[in-house]
């Protein structure tokens, strides 16, 4: 059984959403003290429309930052570009920048499966 699953997973039966790029950048935004990256993502998930973001520290604590929505609605096959901003000192801390996604608990099964895509900052 446990050599079925990882086969299906080889073979990309299972789905997740995607998210670029894989080590973003910071870079400066139009207020003195923030900098700013953009993402991409990619929903894959037939099954999910919901992702909620995130940046995090190397120690997995969440680090404040500011974007138009935190949860975000992408149907299916959907892409949608998401801007993070942050301030400079909190900045330092930040290392991974990650989408997670939400299940509604209407749709919730015993085989229901959140997914989480993490990019990593460049120095």
């Amino acid at each position: 059984m446990k050599r079925i699953f990882i086969i299906l997973m080889m073979v990309g039966i299972v789905h997740a959403h995607e998210m670029v790029p894989t080590y973003p950048k910071w870079q400066n935004s139009h207020v003195d003290g923030v900098s700013k990256t953009t993402m991409e993502m990619f929903n894959k998930r037939d099954d999910v429309e919901w992702y909620e973001i995130g940046i995090f520290d190397k120690d997995w604590k969440p680090v404040p930052f500011v974007t138009t929505y935190k949860i975000v609605n992408i149907k299916y096959l959907g892409h949608l570009n998401i801007t993070v901003y942050i301030n400079n000192q909190d900045k330092k801390r930040a290392v991974y920048v990650c989408s997670k996604s939400k299940i509604r608990k209407q749709d919730k099964t015993v085989t229901a499966i959140s997914s989480r895509i993490c990019s990593k900052f460049k120095d």
